[in-house]
């Protein structure tokens, strides 16, 4: 079950939209309080040489991505470096899994991994974002650093465990 519903993610994104230069460097001062390691992954890739105009795509889908997160209502964990190792292994694993795969068995793979997917709206939110990017862009090396820190932030969020709520006994009664 997601737990960034569609209505979270609307929020985000209007709220994300709307931001201002000022704005945005207060969510970015935010996102270094409490996500450095989601901050770190994408502030880090000019020295991998991917250009700054670039890095500005990742940078607002880890706005819309944090605002989702904070619009979900939830209390997020501190997604650590190796949460982010976990994922980008698994993801990579799974990548290269459908490289070995005919055509027909490669869709079918991909529409089970977005089935499966746990937060199907930024799920659908950074395909969709990504696919218009691309298609706006020089396409340079450098742009596989730009998909794997984007599409591990989305990964990352999805799978962090979140704390267990400690009013509540499993039958929903309070303790």
């Amino acid at each position: 079950m997601s737990r960034i519903s569609r209505d979270a993610m609307a929020r985000a994104l209007i709220a994300a939209q709307a931001m201002d230069l000022q704005q945005k460097e207060q969510l970015a001062d935010e996102v270094f309080r409490t996500q450095p390691n989601l901050l770190g992954s994408v502030v880090v890739l000019p020295r991998l040489g991917v250009a700054l105009s670039k890095v500005d795509f990742a940078i607002e889908i880890l706005f819309v991505c944090f605002q989702a997160m904070k619009e979900s209502g939830l209390i997020w964990p501190l997604i650590t470096e190796d949460d982010q190792d976990r994922q980008l292994q698994r993801f990579i694993a799974i990548t290269r899994f459908g490289d070995d795969l005919n055509n027909r068995l490669r869709e079918r793979s991909m529409q089970q991994y977005i089935a499966d997917h746990p937060e199907k709206e930024l799920l659908a939110y950074v395909m969709v974002e990504t696919s218009k990017w691309t298609t706006r862009i020089v396409p340079e090396e450098s742009d596989k650093y730009v998909m794997l820190a984007i599409w591990n932030l989305v990964n990352c969020i999805a799978f962090v465990a979140l704390p267990r709520s400690k009013g509540k006994t499993r039958r929903g009664q309070a303790k």
